[in-house]
């Protein structure tokens, strides 16, 4: 399965949030527009991360849309546990979930929905801001390895 659904690009994401005023994030390549109405995003955590626990804990969360010089960021925050955001800069959003400064885009939602699939969780995020600003292009990821867009 997972060598036929790597024939499917996909485009790589951090998803961060709050814990105890302390930063959390992890990697994702489920991102996906979910509802235009109303504003719905679904991301795919896997039931073992480390991360998601703490994520969902605050109700909120950033999806940080990387881009294609991002390949080490995308790693780091793949890691289980560590100090992900040690030299990462980020800003507090309108949701106080961290934005990655260096992002193409962000979007901050609240926790609509989480949903149990197998050996990951179906979440659905309610839009609540967003924002583009990046002028790279995406980072990719296409059956098994990381890569951009040619010009």
């Amino acid at each position: 399965m997972r060598s036929v659904l790597g024939h499917f690009c996909t485009g790589v994401a951090v998803i961060t949030g709050i814990d105890g005023g302390e930063p959390v994030g992890m990697t994702v390549q489920s991102l996906v527009s979910a509802s235009l109405e109303p504003p719905l995003i679904l991301v795919c955590p896997q039931r073992t991360s480390t991360s998601w626990p703490r994520i969902a804990r605050g109700g909120v969360f950033c999806a940080n849309i990387l881009n294609s010089a991002q390949h080490a960021l995308s790693l780091k925050f793949a890691k289980s546990g560590g100090p992900k955001f040690d030299g990462v800069p980020w800003r507090p959003g309108r949701t106080g979930a961290p934005i990655l400064e260096s992002a193409l885009a962000h979007i901050e939602c609240d926790v609509h929905s989480v949903h149990e699939a197998g050996d990951h969780f179906i979440v659905l995020g309610r839009v609540v801001d967003l924002a583009a600003g990046g002028t790279d292009g995406p980072l990719l990821f296409y059956r098994g390895a990381f890569g951009a867009l040619a010009s």
